[in-house]
């Protein structure tokens, strides 16, 4: 393939040959975890790397996958994956091994077992400091420097090629993800060839109107990425909601009372007041604000238009008014991307808004794409999933993303691209 054909410079999996061949496969299957329970909630990621693994299965591969679950910003997501396999080996209908050993002796001679034709799962790369973010973000080793960590030492003796599909975890600086591409010829798989392909789309060659709906509580991702889509016109205007709306609306003087004051105070999000100021002002006709609240009282739904505030009730959801304006903004919308939540849907009564959103946004003759696990999840819960147009599994590096950061990941392989280039121009 053409390098000018490639979404990035990189590998694509079907150019290599790999039967009889050992292959290390990195995948990022991190499942939500019932608290309760301690089992896999939703298999979204699981289902999504089906493809890639049967089809190495089926040239002749000797699998070994290498993914995590959890860390120690959610240890009480970091358990053994077992369960991972069990799912895997029944989508697949083939046996998926799981050794609870990451890249130790029982790892190691699990890897050399294999023929043709099987996988095994080895255990929590999170077991590993050097894997977890803390150690990330703290020690910032570059790939080179990653080559003698216990995973990359242990492994990389005893496979033939490195395949990453594992997108979602492309903004993490970690060996599983960057190192192997310094040492093996590396491949890109068909989920993140799907990724950057429906990413790029919406970057570069969107039909426009191209509307943005950003909403939910983490608004660190949607402050992350409002400022390079507006400067870039990726963006034709921003539908803000959830407390991103909020946060919108105290940025333009309106008084929301002291309880959604010390909700956004509380959790230190009140820095992003003076960003959301300095959106509005620059782009005032863009950056498109509630024209109405809802709160709940006396167990029943209320709703204020912003003219009459102050008043003071913890705001959960957008009003009619506001359904009603964005709701016709997302019918004239060519390309449509979501990120976040309208409001609480969780809760019945502050549910309208995000359900509303989602049914235009299906409605829609616009291309429509979501990303981030909150918003999966809203859009699971009120309409067929298979009426958006694309859903990604990335969460943190779909936000660098579109907010035009390079992703570690996209680096070391364009890396192993060039050095494979120059070998052979040698």
């Amino acid at each position: 393939m053409d390098v000018t054909d490639k979404i990035i410079k990189a590998r694509e999996m079907e150019e290599f040959d790999y039967e009889n061949r050992t292959v290390l496969l990195r995948l990022d299957i991190n499942c939500p975890i019932d608290p309760i329970t301690r089992r896999i909630a939703n298999e979204y990621r699981l289902d999504m790397s089906v493809p890639t693994i049967s089809y190495l299965l089926e040239q002749g591969a000797k699998l070994a996958i290498i993914a995590h679950q959890g860390d120690t910003l959610d240890y009480h997501n970091l358990i053994p994956m077992k369960e991972h396999a069990e799912k895997l080996s029944q989508k697949l209908s083939r046996e998926i091994k799981y050794i609870d050993d990451v890249a130790g002796i029982a790892a190691q001679n699990a890897i050399r077992k294999l023929k043709p034709g099987e996988a095994v799962l080895l255990g929590n790369l999170r077991y590993l400091t050097e894997e977890v973010s803390t150690f990330e973000n703290v020690v910032k080793l570059k790939p080179k420097e990653m080559l003698d960590t216990y995973l990359v030492r242990n492994l990389s003796p005893l496979v033939d090629y490195y395949v990453n599909d594992a997108f979602s975890a492309a903004h993490r600086n970690a060996p599983s993800m960057v190192a192997f591409q310094e040492l093996k010829p590396s491949a890109i798989g068909f989920l993140f060839a799907k990724e950057m392909k429906a990413l790029t789309r919406i970057v570069k060659s969107s039909e426009k109107p191209n509307i943005f709906v950003l909403g939910g509580l983490k608004i660190s991702d949607a402050f992350g990425m409002i400022k390079e889509v507006l400067e870039k016109n990726i963006a034709d205007k921003i539908l803000t909601c959830g407390v991103v709306g909020n946060i919108m609306l105290m940025a333009k003087g309106f008084d929301l009372g002291e309880k959604n004051y010390n909700f956004i105070k509380g959790r230190s999000l009140d820095k992003y007041i003076e960003v959301a100021r300095e959106h509005i002002q620059r782009y005032p006709d863009r950056v498109i604000c509630p024209e109405d609240l809802a709160y709940e009282l006396n167990g029943q739904r209320k709703e204020i238009l912003v003219e009459e505030l102050p008043y003071d009730a913890l705001f959960m959801d957008i009003g009619s008014k506001t359904i009603k304006i964005y709701s016709e903004e997302i019918k004239k919308a060519k390309t449509i991307f979501v990120n976040g939540p309208a409001g609480a849907y969780e809760r019945e009564l502050m549910s309208l808004g995000t359900k509303n959103i989602w049914e235009a946004i299906v409605d829609s003759e616009g291309y429509s794409a979501v990303g981030g696990g909150d918003t999966v999840a809203s859009a699971q819960s009120f309409v067929d999933m298979s009426k958006i147009d694309y859903v990604s599994t990335a969460g943190g590096a779909l936000i660098r993303f579109l907010s035009g950061v390079k992703l570690p990941l996209i680096e070391a392989m364009e890396r192993a691209y060039e050095r494979e280039l120059q070998h052979k121009n040698l």
